[in-house]
């Protein structure tokens, strides 16, 4: 069908067309008149997930995520929020609302459950676009009612969330609290055991005992050291004096040998020149022999005493040497108990550093509990508050005669043409070569059209066998 031909068909049956608009735009012009007034009252809370913690000191990492926004819309709408709403506007006392809920469910079940599910109906939760502001919208046939409802669902969902936040810390505390006692009386019992093993064992913790053992044990070592080199040089001389003793350095050093060794060789030399004069039978001769002699015996004497004095110093030396290694190994014993008993209590120490930290750790988390479980602060701010509409949002009057009128055009457009092809009609020659099948030889005027003027409206016949009739007379 073509344009031509639409029109054609519209204008034909314009009656209808109007008809059909009229009656679905009055329609809808009456029951927007007769339905009852609603109001729309918002009122918007902003969640603000990039300032840090006040107590945490950080970004929390939930506040984050991908889900945390939807989370926060079904948490708007949850359970929990309605029943604060419902709790905190004590809208179970209504008569109304009972009377209404026994209707509906002959009294069974829960008022508030019902009644979170009605509420829920008119509830409307939409979050901006590209930003963290929340828009609460409830509807209700009364203007005040609707702002109430809103900012009472605002004020429950900062509530919840506080709740939410507060709860967890409580029941954190609780824990922390006896863990913390537990923690200390771990740490006491750690520093008992580390007090009662200093003080048996005499242990400092300035470690100023092992200080000065280990300053004896050098000490003795030095000792040690020293009087084997005197015992080896006492030993080496004792040996040299038994063999050549008058050669040693001590004999050689004496006072009292070298006087004798002087007078010795003074008697020598006056021997020698009275024997040289007078002849060994000379009674002076003699007499300087026996002194020679006897001086010569008094410098053995003396070469022995010296000697065997050597003897003393290196059996002294000796013995003093064993004395400073069995001093010296004791004292080594003693440094290695001292160190074992130093190693044992840096354990007990470490022991007691660790119970130290573990409980200022929980401690910590217990004021942290603490200060989280007394927080009234939250992320979610109330930025508008809902004010009772000046105007309704439903019905819209207007906006529904419009669409009446756009939808009712469709319509009867429709059924205009439904109509149509339900019975179809010649309304111009295009129609007449396409129903007959034969090209059209000519026309009358307007006024002598047996089709337009009415006389004769189907040509059913020439449709239904699409072929010419017979006619009589010749053939041209």
């Amino acid at each position: 069908m073509s344009f031509g031909q639409l029109l054609l068909v519209l204008k034909a049956r314009k009656w209808l067309i109007t008809i059909i608009i009229a009656s679905l735009f009055t329609l809808t012009l009456l029951v927007s008149l007769l339905l009852p007034s609603k109001y729309t009252a918002t009122a918007a809370i902003v969640l603000d997930v990039k300032s840090p913690d006040p107590i945490a000191g950080m970004v929390l990492p939930g506040l984050m995520t991908p889900g945390y926004l939807a989370t926060q819309l079904d948490l708007m709408q949850s359970e929990r929020v309605i029943r604060g709403v419902i709790k905190q506007l004590h809208l179970t006392d209504s008569p109304q609302i009972q009377l209404q809920w026994r209707e509906e469910t002959d009294g069974r079940g829960s008022i508030e459950t019902w009644l979170a599910e009605q509420l829920v109906r008119y509830l409307e939760i939409k979050p901006s676009r590209e930003s963290s502001v929340i828009n609460i919208s409830f509807t209700a046939q009364d203007a005040t009612f609707a702002s109430t409802m809103a900012n009472a669902f605002a004020q429950n969902y900062i509530s919840t969330t506080l709740e939410l936040r507060t709860e967890p810390a409580k029941q954190y505390r609780a824990m922390f609290e006896e863990q913390a006692k537990f923690a200390r009386d771990k740490l006491e019992a750690a520093q008992a055991k580390l007090s009662t093993y200093q003080r048996d064992n005499g242990l400092l913790a300035t470690d100023e005992r092992l200080d000065i053992e280990n300053q004896r044990l050098n000490e003795l070592s030095t000792q040690a050291v020293m009087l084997q080199a005197l015992s080896a040089e006492s030993r080496g001389r004792q040996a040299l004096a038994s063999g050549n003793g008058d050669h040693m350095q001590e004999v050689l050093n004496n006072p009292v040998i070298s006087a004798l060794k002087t007078d010795l060789s003074r008697s020598e030399a006056r021997l020698k020149e009275v024997g040289a004069r007078f002849g060994d039978s000379y009674p002076l001769v003699a007499e300087l022999k026996a002194n020679i002699a006897e001086t010569r015996a008094r410098v053995d004497a003396e070469t022995r005493k010296v000697s065997s004095s050597l003897g003393v110093n290196n059996s002294v030396n000796q013995v003093r040497e064993l004395q400073i290694k069995a001093e010296l190994e004791q004292q080594r014993q003693k440094v290695l108990k001292l160190k074992s008993q130093r190693d044992e209590a840096m354990v007990m120490v470490h022991d007691v550093e660790a119970a130290q930290r573990n409980h200022d750790a929980i401690v910590a988390r217990v004021s942290q509990s603490a200060l989280e479980s007394q927080s009234n602060q939250t992320n979610v701010s109330l930025v508008k508050v809902a004010t009772p509409p000046y105007k309704p949002s439903s019905p819209k009057t207007v906006l529904n005669a419009i669409l009446s009128l756009v939808v009712g055009t469709m319509l009867a457009i429709a059924i205009a043409l439904l109509l149509e092809i339900r019975d179809r009609r010649l309304r111009t020659e295009e129609d007449v070569e396409e129903g007959l099948g034969v090209p059209l030889l000519g026309a009358l005027p307007a006024g002598t059209n047996p089709i337009q003027s009415g006389s004769v409206r189907r040509m059913i016949p020439f449709l239904a066998s699409k072929e010419l009739p017979k006619l009589s007379g010749p053939s041209v």
